[in-house]
């Protein structure tokens, strides 16, 4: 079949996933208000999929394992071994789905050794219209480190590569510790040489938020305020491209978490939501 210059991807398809990424900022401040204040925002904000970056796992009990009871999510995976807010505990990224996780598994991402590194953790996703290839993933904070982040990219762009194909939407979501402008972001989003052989993404905000800047991480938060970081986009939802009608494209998003509730400001990071074709 020739090319259609009016539907390149085929009629586009209508019906939507629902997508959230948040870093949860594990169990400091006061961490009980903010957890009922994390609850009722997802709440509200129903996601089909939710990636959890700095979610807690203690023993028995664990972030991901509440927030599923409480959101109607009930298929989860949890990867990292970084040190918790509270002695004994893991600190990590965390997939929650409505639907079940035919697949799982987790990837760390650069230089281990050289500290500061990244990792993403998968799940294959099988929902009512087919799989959603879903990576949560968390890069290396240290403002310095766009080096190593770049690594760290690389690493994911092959990851996705391999693992989730070109038949099904790929989202990838997390805190990546980098703004749009950045060389580890532009790699992503085609800006830049990209690192994998036909591995692109759209980044959802731009594509369908409300045209402000979007910061994630905002001085107007009383929690990120102390850290003295200049404001920034470095939470995203991004979903591969191309896919038969449309598949992954971002139709909606929205900041989640800035407003408080109760009084509580939620985490230090606003989260992202995004509707994607699916």
């Amino acid at each position: 079949m020739g090319y259609d210059i009016e539907e390149p991807y085929g009629p586009l398809i209508e019906t939507t996933v629902r997508v959230a990424t948040w870093n949860v900022w594990d169990r400091y401040g006061p961490y009980e208000e903010r957890e009922a204040a994390i609850v009722e925002i997802l709440r509200e904000a129903a996601p089909d999929v939710l990636v959890l970056v700095e979610a807690w796992e203690d023993g028995d009990d664990s972030l991901a394992a509440r927030l599923g009871r409480a959101l109607g999510l009930p298929h989860a995976v949890f990867g990292g071994s970084g040190a918790g807010a509270v002695p004994g505990a893991r600190s990590g990224i965390a997939i929650l789905s409505r639907w079940p996780q035919a697949r799982t598994g987790e990837r760390p991402l650069g230089d281990q050794a050289g500290g500061d590194g990244g990792l993403a953790v998968y799940a294959d996703v099988r929902g009512p219209r087919g799989p959603v290839h879903v990576f949560g993933v968390g890069l290396g904070y240290k403002l310095g480190h766009s080096g190593r982040r770049q690594e760290q990219v690389r690493d994911l762009a092959a990851h996705v590569r391999e693992t989730a194909g070109r038949d099904a939407p790929a989202v990838v979501a997390g805190d990546f510790n980098a703004d749009p402008g950045s060389d580890e972001i532009r790699m992503l989003t085609g800006r830049a040489a990209v690192v994998a052989a036909g591995v692109v993404f759209y980044d959802a905000w731009e594509m369908a938020g409300d045209g402000t800047p979007g910061h994630t991480w905002s001085n107007a938060n009383p929690w990120a305020r102390p850290v003295l970081w200049p404001d920034r986009r470095i939470d995203h939802v991004f979903s591969a491209w191309p896919r038969a009608g449309g598949a992954g494209h971002p139709v909606r998003c929205a900041l989640l978490g800035v407003e408080p509730v109760n009084g509580v400001v939620a985490s230090d990071h606003y989260g992202v939501l995004a509707d994607l074709r699916y």
